[in-house]
């Protein structure tokens, strides 16, 4: 089953073209959403002040192949690895649903352009069902077993926020009706099957357009503000954060004189804080 062509069991009165041009419709959707949303949040305004703000503090420039150096760095663990994560469930989690979402994407492209009505190679339809899979095996694992608001604020597990929960609820609906469309089809289940694609477009709708009230476009700007993140890291620019003081020094006890008067010239160690607990949810 799973290196047979979903996409030619596609009803018949749907041509290859209009599927096609679906595809592209979504296309756009997501691409006018992700720019209506930076408008309307300015978010990109915001991150553009922001940046410049942090240049104005930086304590000094970096060069381009550290700044090549932070790119990489970007790319590999906070985007590839998911590295903002420090539960590790999470950081799994988040991964398969990511790369799950990917390869369905891909899969779906490739079958829709290139192989619309007959056999594909059984490559392509493995990578559909294994995207497919891995978004529902990361996604329903988070939904049901470490979503924040349920573990931290006693939220009931059925309690959807429409801004919160839309994406993951719309991506989970469109990749698990797709999953189940393309079991009972080729089990022959007729009017089910039909049943269930329906409700496969249906949900990849409402998720490629509600860009604008969803978390999708959240993808696109997560890496730009994990490079922004660690450039101010380095430069020393700490976006207006104190530094990291040795409170036993003496230069920062002559510049922060409440510190001895009331610590004393010594003071003790006051433990990890926050970081005192493992992480338990994201």
């Amino acid at each position: 089953m799973f290196t047979g062509n979903p996409i030619a069991d596609v009803p018949s009165y749907i041509t290859p073209l209009a599927m096609q041009i679906y595809v592209i419709v979504m296309l756009i959707l997501v691409v006018g959403g992700t720019i209506l949303d930076t408008l309307h949040k300015k978010s990109a305004k915001y991150f553009f002040e922001n940046a410049k703000k942090a240049e104005a503090n930086r304590k000094r420039e970096l060069s381009g192949g550290e700044k090549a150096t932070i790119a990489i760095q970007t790319a590999a663990v906070d985007v590839l690895a998911s590295g903002e994560f420090c539960n590790p469930r999470r950081r799994v989690s988040h991964l398969l649903t990511m790369y799950g979402f990917i390869l369905f994407l891909i899969g779906t492209v490739a079958l829709v352009f290139a192989y619309p009505t007959g056999t594909a190679p059984a490559f392509w339809p493995f990578i559909w069902h294994l995207g497919a899979l891995m978004v529902m095996v990361g996604g329903y694992w988070f939904w049901f077993f470490i979503r924040v608001d349920v573990a931290a604020e006693g939220h009931k597990w059925y309690e959807v926020s429409l801004r919160a929960d839309l994406f993951i609820v719309s991506l989970l609906a469109t990749t698990t009706f797709a999953f189940v469309w393309s079991i009972l089809e080729s089990a022959g289940a007729g009017a089910l099957a039909s049943l269930f694609f329906w409700l496969f477009v249906l949900s990849a709708t409402i998720l490629f357009g509600t860009v604008l009230w969803s978390k999708f476009a959240h993808m696109f700007f997560k890496p730009a503000a994990a490079y922004q993140k660690r450039i101010i890291q380095a430069d020393g620019s700490r976006e207006n954060l104190p530094a990291d003081y040795d409170l036993t020094d003496p230069a920062v006890q002559e510049k922060f004189p409440d510190i001895p008067e009331y610590m004393g010239k010594n003071p003790s160690y006051m433990g990890l804080g926050i970081k005192r607990d493992a992480p338990q949810h994201y």
